[in-house]
């Protein structure tokens, strides 16, 4: 059996920071963990945002209020005409919590080298009955060309209609799992067809991390030079 484990949380806490940050006794920390995760279902099961290419939620908290970032690829389709979406979705959080609640929106530059978006996008292909090798040779070209170092694209299920269900994958690029400088994204969702759900994993390299910053920004450019330091006498 294959040994597999998620690169999001294999990094976590080591060169990538958390979703949540906060603190929070041992008697509340559980509440506070479900209400997170409540949130974030909530925000991602809204169908008017389906279009806005959420990748990820972040959520910290102080004594006072609850602050959620909204990583999308379109914030328009979530800010809405003079902001007044912003507003609703902020009252609907702040009832679902019951406490204060500051929403801030952070605009996605290239959504083509995130993986979660990447995935959804080939979900909404294939839930539109695009083939699947198409969809996947597409996307590959298009991740690449937007500057990844690497992809993996990994579909299961009842591919093109098979009476069987098997997995289909295809690589580009580098790829390096096991090393946790590599900034790799990860991102799975499932298509819903005709014939049952194709689930969708995507691996993006992004490059490595930057010693010094938890941000993934690529080393290729910031890194060090190797050349042995100068001792210096007094």
């Amino acid at each position: 059996m294959g040994q597999k484990v998620n690169p999001i949380g294999f990094r976590t806490g080591v060169t990538r920071g958390w979703s949540s940050r906060w603190y929070a006794s041992k008697r509340e920390f559980a509440d506070l963990l479900v209400e997170d995760k409540r949130v974030r279902d909530f925000i991602k099961g809204q169908n008017q945002y389906k279009n806005a290419g959420i990748d990820r939620i972040e959520i910290e908290r102080t004594r006072d209020e609850v602050k959620v970032v909204l990583f999308v690829a379109r914030p328009g389709v979530i800010i809405g005409k003079k902001g007044q979406q912003v507003e609703i979705l902020q009252d609907e959080l702040q009832s679902l919590t019951g406490r204060r609640v500051n929403l801030k929106i952070e605009e996605i530059s290239t959504p083509e080298i995130h993986a979660q978006l990447v995935a959804e996008n080939i979900a909404q292909q294939l839930s539109r009955r695009a083939s699947f090798r198409r969809a996947m040779k597409n996307t590959m070209r298009e991740t690449m060309e937007a500057g990844a170092k690497g992809i993996k694209i990994q579909l299961a299920g009842r591919l093109g209609g098979a009476e069987m269900a098997r997995r289909e994958k295809q690589i580009s690029g580098s790829i390096p799992l096991s090393t946790l400088r590599a900034k790799i994204d990860y991102g799975f969702t499932e298509a819903k067809t005709a014939q049952g759900h194709i689930g969708v994993q995507v691996w993006i390299n992004q490059g490595m991390y930057d010693g010094g910053s938890s941000d993934g920004s690529d080393a290729q450019e910031g890194q060090a030079s190797k050349k042995p330091k100068k001792a210096y006498k007094r």
